[in-house]
């Protein structure tokens, strides 16, 4: 992506933060701090499921989201949630919220920080969600 396009990327990434977190404080729970590393990763497997043609959270190389984590330099991995399709950060937010395992990786009271990573190819969107404690 070019630079313009990347900062658009940073953007609508921030956003589903910012989202996620005014769905944490409508519960009183504490807001969730950027990671670049949870970022960087999450971006990571937003694009391989997209080359590879996949939607799960171990890929074709066997790993699982917290060895992904891991190995971007995240000392404590806590969750993943992954989407595919919703074409804007509020949808993409509602859509998880509805799922119970999403909503519960977004509500966590112990999870600290948070990295969104954004991949669209072929005009499809796909998600991916990083949580850290």
């Amino acid at each position: 992506m070019s630079a313009v396009r990347d900062s658009v990327r940073i953007q609508i990434e921030n956003k589903v933060v910012s989202l996620v977190n005014a769905e944490r404080a409508k519960r009183d729970l504490g807001r969730l701090r950027i990671d670049e590393r949870l970022r960087r990763c999450a971006r990571g497997h937003s694009a391989d499921m997209a080359e590879r043609d996949y939607f799960a959270h171990q890929g074709p190389r066997g790993l699982s989201p917290l060895e992904r984590m891991l190995a971007a330099g995240v000392e404590e991995p806590a969750g993943e949630n992954i989407a595919c399709g919703q074409e804007t950060p509020a949808q993409v937010v509602h859509a998880w919220m509805q799922s119970i395992p999403h909503r519960r990786n977004i509500l966590h009271k112990d999870f600290g920080t948070i990295g969104v990573g954004l991949h669209v190819s072929g005009g499809v969107p796909w998600w991916t969600q990083n949580f850290g404690y």
